[in-house]
């Protein structure tokens, strides 16, 4: 079974997932990342060179064979969710955890973390919080179908939310 995060940009899903994946001694894959390797280009390259939709292609590409595989920590880039095949894919071998945070919080991460800023494009050409509040907004009901359980790391280290991971897939396993 697959660990899976989604979360909007600066929820913790990278930092999470590969703290994570380094517990349980599984392999992590961001598939932002992974997309990036694969194209040889940020991603903010590939929507300003080709648009959204085409970017959209890759990440479906990549989310239905990432998930094929088996004991992964998986993050799947924040807007993966608004298309129902990913989460069917995501959700056929895996357990969808959704990482959030209040609004003040992502801002601060986003901020302070340069790839979200510099390889990130965005996603409406708004003032960074406004664009939050609008995308949260729009996504928050797809992160709520799409999860099993959720977790708000507006005040948890990063740590802390993977030992409260731990501890729920401890239960988890108990019940199967």
């Amino acid at each position: 079974m697959n660990i899976i995060l989604i979360g909007y940009r600066g929820s913790g899903k990278s930092t999470v997932g590969s703290k994570l994946a380094s517990r349980l001694k599984r392999r992590f894959v961001d598939t932002d990342d992974f997309i990036e390797e694969r194209q040889g280009v940020p991603i903010s390259d590939i929507v300003k060179s080709q648009g959204w939709d085409h970017f959209r292609k890759i990440e479906k590409a990549t989310i239905e064979e990432i998930s094929k595989g088996n004991n992964l920590v998986i993050a799947p880039g924040g807007g993966a969710v608004l298309d129902a095949d990913n989460v069917k894919a995501l959700t056929q071998n895996g357990f969808i955890i959704w990482l959030k945070a209040d609004q003040q919080t992502l801002l601060k991460r986003i901020q302070k973390d340069g790839v979200s800023s510099t390889r990130r494009p965005t996603l409406t050409g708004k003032g960074t919080l406004e664009e939050i509040e609008e995308i949260i907004s729009q996504r928050e009901p797809f992160y709520e179908r799409a999860s099993e359980i959720q977790i708000d790391t507006s005040i948890l280290a990063a740590d802390a939310v993977v030992k409260s991971i731990l501890t729920i897939l401890k239960k988890k396993e108990g019940e199967i």
